[in-house]
């Protein structure tokens, strides 16, 4: 491993972005949703509200240009940058030695490949992670720490707004649904800020939000068996728009009408409710009333 990391700049004329480049003839890849955090006052901002201490150890996802990793760095013990982009990687790397930075290590690997238990084992207790996520892999990455929430304390991350705003979500709405209830079940998701489309460069289509994924904090009920939380999520949002019964039919062949209805009866939900419309403890209940079958 080596050290690493780089920042973005857009066009020199605004003022309140970075000034750095990654180099001449650098273009963002498209297909890795490079989209750069540029706004000073966003990443100052981000970095202050994330509330990480001088002796913590992270795991940043992402780095890219070191927007966000050369400020973290001044203020955290040690950083673990994972970039997928070997250029970037190596233009991160050249910036770092330029600035004095000596606590961070750089590693140009596949944060979605990388194996969690190479920071685990450096970190006490918890992993603590930072990340401006692209886009197209923000779900691959939630399920990844889900996965290994084990080893996690807090994630702090910046997602699309839309992706965002289902995360923090409150039944009866149209945002609320499976991914909602499968992270919250996990960590205790808070609202950091929003972050403008006009903060990167390249200009996304839309905004973003940062949020603090606690997961010392999850949902204080539970499941009797997860995989069963799992299943009844998924099948009761498997069509949303259709009533919970009638959603859930189909979902599981050892899930018939007879069987649904005894548990939806079992825990008090009429059958005409749409999934959208049930808490988090009517999932549970239904989770324990349903048996987890082969089906």
């Amino acid at each position: 491993m080596a050290h690493t990391k780089s920042i973005n700049a857009g066009p020199a004329s605004l003022g309140k972005r970075t000034n750095d480049s990654c180099g001449v003839g650098f273009r963002p890849k498209k297909k890795l949703g490079q989209h750069f955090l540029v706004d000073r006052e966003a990443i100052q901002k981000i970095i202050v509200r994330s509330g990480f201490r001088e002796s913590d150890l992270i795991l940043e996802i992402g780095p890219g240009r070191g927007a966000l990793t050369i400020p973290l760095a001044r203020s955290v013990g040690h950083i673990i940058a994972v970039e997928k982009d070997p250029y970037l990687a190596g233009s991160l790397e050249k910036k770092l030695t330029r600035a004095g930075i000596s606590n961070v290590t750089l590693v140009n690997a596949d944060i979605l490949r990388w194996d969690f238990q190479e920071i685990a084992s450096r970190s006490l207790p918890k992993i603590q992670i930072i990340g401006n996520l692209p886009y197209n892999i923000s779900s691959p990455i939630l399920e990844k720490l889900v996965e290994n929430r084990a080893l996690i304390a807090r994630a702090v991350l910046m997602f699309q707004l839309e992706v965002g705003r289902r995360l923090t979500a409150s039944p009866g709405g149209k945002k609320y649904g499976a991914m909602t209830l499968l992270v919250k079940y996990h960590a205790h998701p808070t609202v950091l800020l929003e972050v403008p489309k006009d903060a990167f460069y390249p200009r996304p289509k839309v905004d973003s939000m940062v949020l603090d994924l606690d997961f010392e904090r999850p949902y204080p009920g539970r499941s009797v068996h997860e995989p069963s939380f799992r299943k009844v999520v998924k099948g009761a949002f498997l069509h949303r728009r259709k009533t919970i019964i009638n959603s859930f039919s189909g979902s599981s062949p050892s899930w018939n009408r007879d069987l649904l209805l005894e548990a939806l009866n079992r825990c008090n939900i009429d059958p005409k409710r749409r999934a959208e419309t049930l808490d988090m403890d009517e999932f549970l209940c239904l989770a324990s009333a349903l048996p987890l079958t082969n089906g």
